[in-house]
């Protein structure tokens, strides 16, 4: 296994876990669990 083949399967590697936080982070399920932590700033206001 070469370099080039090591450094492409990392780069294949960190674009697959970069896709999977987008979808963790955009789910309609989570929605209200953000909006939540939005406002602890402003709650001991």
């Amino acid at each position: 296994m070469d370099i080039n083949l090591m450094r492409s399967l990392m780069t294949v590697a960190a674009f697959v876990g970069f896709v999977s936080i987008l979808v963790w982070a955009y789910r309609p399920s989570r929605k209200a669990q953000f909006d939540e932590a939005a406002q602890l700033p402003f709650l001991y206001d």
